[in-house]
């Protein structure tokens, strides 16, 4: 398995699956939501109508799968990232519940590429250094010998968590 820290914009990444972090209502929203969103078009939107139908919302780190309509992505895992609270109230476990919930979508459906964002540091107002422990803790002690997935990405927006990535998948390519 690849892990690869990039600075780009997820919407255009040809890969199995870009994960988005969503909302609970799935309905999209801003920053990278918006931005899946607006680039897979309003298929996406209505199959997100269907899935919260049938759930009723998508909580904290829970994740659902799409397809990715519009997307260069063939799916787009939705999964609700914590909002910051002061770190008193399961932030950090819920956050990694999304990054192992998105794994396991993405070994349920035998996909070899996933994408990540930077999620719940942006609106949601983690901590972006915290976040980046919790996910490196969640990345280095995942099962890859049974894993189908072959390359993973880390699509940062910004300079200080490209760095802060960087640091923390020094083995990343």
């Amino acid at each position: 398995m690849q892990l690869y820290v990039i600075k780009s914009d997820i919407t255009r990444l040809k890969v199995d699956a870009i994960v988005n972090a969503a909302n609970s209502s799935l309905m999209g929203g801003g920053g990278v939501d918006g931005a899946i969103h607006r680039a897979a078009g309003p298929e996406l939107l209505e199959e997100c109508k269907s899935i919260i139908l049938k759930i009723g919302t998508c909580p904290p780190g829970r994740a659902v799968i799409t397809g990715g309509a519009r997307l260069p992505a063939r799916f787009v895992i939705h999964t609700v990232g914590p909002v910051w609270q002061g770190g008193y109230f399961r932030e950090h476990e819920l956050l990694a519940d999304c990054y192992r919930a998105s794994l396991e979508l993405a070994e349920e459906k035998r996909l070899t590429s996933i994408a990540f964002p930077c999620i719940s540091t942006g609106i949601y107002g983690f901590p972006k250094q915290e976040a980046v422990k919790v996910v490196s803790s969640l990345i280095h002690s995942w099962p890859w010998k049974r894993s189908s997935l072959q390359e993973v990405y880390f699509v940062v927006f910004d300079d200080e968590n490209f760095e802060l990535y960087k640091q923390a998948f020094p083995e990343a390519l």
